[in-house]
């Protein structure tokens, strides 16, 4: 039987890019888009059945920032599907990003401006808001829906013939100090996107720790600073294009800089073809690119601590439990 993927955010940018690739790589999988709205649902299959025509592609609509909207998509799925092989966890916000040109400047000064460019470390702040779950919109959007997804379609992914794989879009700007466990959505603090990267990261050890014995594995990637949507909002687009050739000239210095969606993809294929029971769960598959464009993915061992992902994991389980009695009426 043809395999089932399930790819968020797919309607542009590296999750766009990741479905075109995947079918080259196999066209006789299933690939299941999942969007925000039934519109850009349809325009993306639309597009990928332009260059693949011959793909099955079905799409679901899903707005991770919404939890009621994912649990009416995962109720869909679980009535569609009896398993599911592969689930890329590839949506994610930053919103309102700002540049802290002051750091910048201090980074030029000291020697860090490179590894500060490759990670943004120090550099970019998020204005972060509520929701309509009452809950910060970064950190429910790039982790917790992916959280309430997983455990809704857990009957999807546990139990099958073959191991099953969740495949989650970290970034290198996951960082220890942007996160904590006492405010763990991250509503005091500018670093909300890094927060809840890092968020990513521990939750896909823990899941590891559960799940691998019923043949359900978690790998998370790095796409690398890719132009995409999102990056541009954190510049003026004719800012952007002024400063694309210094940043190809960069790439031969910083091998992140992976700039196109499609190098970006890298890793997330590369994934695709390993049997995850030869992966480690405590690395990290960054997409690199050598400054004369070759694609290739480099392993990095995760900077986290294991007791803290239990106990954040405990954490993502309470929250959990108060939204399902908010929305029972969407279970089962």
């Amino acid at each position: 039987m043809e395999r089932v993927v399930l790819v968020t955010g797919a309607s542009g940018g590296v999750g766009l890019a990741l479905c075109q690739r995947l079918l080259e790589e196999d066209g006789r999988i299933h690939l299941c888009i999942a969007c925000r709205n039934v519109q850009k649902s349809e325009a993306t299959r639309d597009l990928i059945l332009a260059s693949h025509p011959a793909a099955q592609v079905s799409t679901v609509e899903m707005d991770l920032g919404s939890l009621a909207s994912v649990l009416r998509a995962a109720r869909e799925l679980r009535c569609r599907f009896q398993r599911l092989d592969f689930v890329y966890l590839n949506a994610g916000i930053m919103p309102n990003p700002h540049v802290n040109f002051k750091a910048l400047w201090h980074g030029l000064l000291t020697g860090k401006l490179l590894h500060m460019l490759t990670t943004a470390e120090g550099v970019m702040t998020q204005t972060d808001r509520l929701n309509g779950d009452g809950l910060q919109e970064v950190f429910t959007t790039n982790l917790f829906g992916h959280f309430i997804l997983v455990r809704q379609l857990q009957a999807l992914l546990c139990g099958n013939e073959k191991p099953s794989r969740l495949i989650w879009t970290s970034s290198s700007n996951a960082r220890e100090s942007a996160f904590s466990l006492s405010d763990y959505q991250h509503a005091k603090g500018q670093e909300s996107y890094s927060s809840s990267k890092y968020a990513t990261d521990l939750t896909s050890v823990v899941l590891n720790r559960k799940f691998n014995t019923q043949g359900l594995y978690s790998s998370v990637v790095c796409p690398g600073l890719v132009m995409s949507n999102m990056t541009y909002r954190i510049l003026p687009i004719f800012l952007w294009k002024l400063l694309m050739p210094i940043m190809w000239l960069i790439r031969f210095f910083a091998k992140t800089y992976t700039l196109t969606p499609y190098n970006g993809a890298e890793a997330h294929v590369w994934l695709f073809k390993q049997k995850p029971e030869y992966l480690d769960s405590l690395c990290k598959y960054h997409s690199c690119t050598t400054g004369l464009g070759r694609c290739y993915v480099e392993p990095r061992k995760m900077d986290v601590d294991e007791d803290t992902a239990e106990k954040f994991y405990q954490k993502l389980l309470e929250l959990e439990e108060q939204t399902l009695e908010k929305y029972h009426d969407l279970l089962d």
